[in-house]
């Protein structure tokens, strides 16, 4: 029988696999359906795979840049298309006769221009031959992409159905059109040619334009007829034999093999077959990074919303690679890819963050055409962002990890590149441009840190200094109401700062959450003896133990709803939590016992809710903070009773199981413990007490 309670209970660890199944299934069906070929080369390698002959016959593809080179110099000599536009010359001469005609009527009356007027059909058949003459040879509109040519440049010009090469040097232009006119009415044998002069200067236009359909046309049919192979490899024929270098030919060869393996091979074979294969190295990779995450970094793999987080940053590169390789004027290696290891290591640590770029770098190598060298680009970056501990706090040291990264890159493809081509001249220098793209969009992890702690409810080093500002209104309102408990939460801050930088673990967090560990004291503060007033007394002597126990407390549960209301990061909130653990009010226990010996005591009452400390740096405060209350009590100690104090209370946490749950190591404890008495010593002045000299 189904138990549904059992069913539900499941569900939260169901829906943890979901996560997982949705972000595998999310990145296979970017991967390319085609089959990918199963060599890696690169020209001036070694051959470290068997003998290669080839399995059906191909033609050799010629070298891409030898056809680039052939299609730059077909565009640079083809002669473009120009059409002469026969309508042209009957609309103008319509326009001649008509404003011939014009002028006449207006001259018919006066004395001028008598021979016009005796003879208007020779004027008239004069101007239409000049218009004939002019419009046959072509007035051309000239393109703006053919003005830089010179006059010996070739155009075809089309006439009807037929096309002749003419060169630029046979058309006239509107100008020398209206020359020419200017040049050839005095030899008119006119009396009068001046009467045609304007009447022929406002009808010359061009009638010759350029045809970019025509042209575009032709240039495609032109281009196409460019042979892009040269010769043929048959089926059986050797191409590399093991041990041998990879030579431009034998590049060319397999280059050409793979082109027509991919063509021909992909369209006899199941597209699911190529789809369970991508998935299949999906599941695979993605399956044993969720495997890392549940066994190294549980907290992450139990919460489900820091758990998508991570598996977020895969499919989000994933994507990015794939609409990179569908864009022709794009390159993978623009992607920034050194964000993730940044953003993961500020909020995390160094071993998920590069466990995550490895990740990321291996599925994006299955979707990208750069090769082995991408790989090895982008795993270099990723450690060396590790290695330069880049600083989301300070600009310069960002700036500085920036250029670290761009020189990685850049010294490593260039490495690359020697090897394979052999000199500097042959190497791509599109790429060192890419690559500083991508070293400059890794500056967007500086802005995506803190939108992400707000979508995620993370808390980083940027917002970690921001809480340290004693100008915060909960600091400030400390400093007023209880300024004996701040001054104590600044000394608990600068022990805690000092254990933490000493074992490796988070300074700036522990400073930040001493700073409000104790904020809740403002409720009562006078019960807390940092602030009490000796000239006030002690308001504890006007309230039962149990009273006071329950005042003492408070101030934990209090800490943690000031701490909601204001917003402050839930990491802080578990400090001022866990920051006495389950430990008991010892001095108001003792007392009540004392005034009820005849009753049983509910032990719960004078209890901390706790829990109890878990990560390192909470250990820390909650030993740094019964350290210095306890060492504030002694008079004029001695560097023997300081270190005495601190054993006994740390040997006391042991002993009431308050470690019980913290990742805090017996080596990491010592080291705490010796940092503790330095700076307890340091701030008592203690001396050591020298045995008196014996009188003799």
């Amino acid at each position: 029988m189904i138990s549904w309670t059992n069913i539900i209970a499941q569900l939260p660890n169901l829906s943890r696999y979901f996560i997982i199944a949705g972000i595998i299934t999310f990145i296979s069906f970017l991967f390319p359906n085609s089959l990918q070929f199963k060599y890696q080369f690169e020209k001036g390698q070694i051959w470290r795979y068997d003998d290669v002959t080839a399995p059906f016959d191909f033609a050799i593809r010629k070298n891409q840049s030898d056809i680039d080179s052939t299609i730059a110099q077909l565009k640079a000599e083809f002669s473009p298309y120009y059409e002469m536009d026969a309508n042209v010359l009957r609309e103008q001469k319509k326009v001649f006769e008509a404003t011939f005609k014009q002028e006449l009527n207006l001259i018919r009356n006066t004395n001028q221009f008598p021979d016009v007027k005796a003879h208007p059909d020779r004027y008239l058949s004069y101007g239409q031959r000049f218009l004939e003459k002019v419009y046959e040879q072509g007035i051309i509109a000239l393109s703006p992409a053919h003005e830089q040519h010179g006059k010996n440049f070739v155009v075809q010009l089309i006439k009807g159905n037929i096309a002749q090469e003419h060169t630029l040097q046979y058309f006239l232009t509107t100008r020398s059109a209206q020359a020419l006119l200017t040049d050839s009415l005095p030899y008119s044998q006119l009396p009068e040619p001046d009467f045609l002069y304007s009447l022929l200067e406002n009808v010359l236009t061009p009638n010759v334009f350029y045809n970019a359909d025509l042209t575009s046309r032709f240039l495609e049919e032109a281009l196409a007829q460019i042979p892009t192979t040269e010769g043929m490899v048959r089926r059986g024929e050797a191409i590399i034999a093991r041990g041998n270098v990879v030579t431009d030919r034998v590049y060319q060869q397999l280059e050409s093999l793979k082109e027509q393996y991919e063509q021909d091979v992909t369209t006899r074979k199941s597209y699911w077959s190529v789809f369970i294969g991508y998935f299949l190295l999906t599941l695979l990779i993605i399956g044993i990074f969720s495997v890392y995450l549940a066994m190294f970094a549980n907290k992450v793999f139990r919460r489900h919303q820091e758990l998508f987080f991570i598996l977020l940053w895969p499919a989000i590169y994933s994507y990015l690679v794939y609409v990179v390789e569908s864009t022709d004027a794009l390159s993978a290696y623009m992607i920034p890819f050194c964000i993730v290891p940044i953003v993961i290591r500020t909020f995390y640590d160094n071993q998920l963050a590069i466990f995550s770029h490895i990740t990321i770098v291996l599925i994006a190598s299955f979707l990208s055409s750069l090769g082995y060298e991408f790989i090895l680009l982008q795993m270099l970056a990723g450690i060396v962002v590790l290695l330069s501990d880049i600083n989301t706090r300070s600009w310069s040291h960002f700036f500085s990890s920036m250029f670290y990264i761009f020189l990685t890159y850049a010294l490593a493809f260039l490495g690359l590149s020697l090897i394979q081509e052999g000199s500097l001249a042959s190497i791509d220098g599109s790429v060192f441009t890419a690559i500083f793209i991508s070293a400059f969009l890794t500056m967007l992890a500086y802005p995506l840190i803190p939108l992400l702690e707000r979508v995620f409810g993370f808390t980083s080093h940027i917002t970690l200094m921001e809480l340290t500002d004693m100008n915060r209104p909960l600091l400030r309102e400390l400093s007023i109401k209880a300024p004996g408990t701040l001054q104590h939460s600044l000394q608990v801050g600068n022990l805690s700062e000092a254990a933490a930088r000493k074992i490796g673990a988070n300074p700036l967090l522990v400073k930040a959450a001493a700073l409000y560990h104790d904020i809740g004291k403002t409720k009562h503060a006078s019960f807390f003896i940092e602030n009490q007033n000796p000239a006030n007394g002690n308001p504890h002597e006007q309230k039962t133990p149990l009273e006071s126990a329950k005042i003492i407390i408070e101030h934990v549960t209090e800490g943690v709803l000031m701490a909601k209301k204001h917003r402050l990061p839930l990491i802080i909130i578990d400090f001022i939590k866990t920051h006495h653990g389950t430990t008991r009010v010892e001095y108001f226990y003792r007392q009540y016992i004392n005034d009820h010996p005849e009753n049983e005591v509910n032990e719960a009452d004078f209890r901390y809710p706790g829990p109890k400390p878990r990560s390192k740096e909470e250990t820390i405060m909650m030993m740094a903070d019964s350290i210095e209350a306890a060492c504030k009590s002694l008079k004029n100690p001695t560097e023997q009773q300081i270190n005495e104090m601190i054993d006994k209370i740390v040997a006391g946490k042991i002993a009431q199981g308050q470690m019980e749950d913290s990742r805090l190591t017996f080596r990491e404890l010592e080291v705490c413990k010796k940092e503790f008495k330095k700076l307890m010593k340091s701030v008592h002045h203690a001396r050591i007490e020298y045995p008196e000299e014996k009188k003799g």
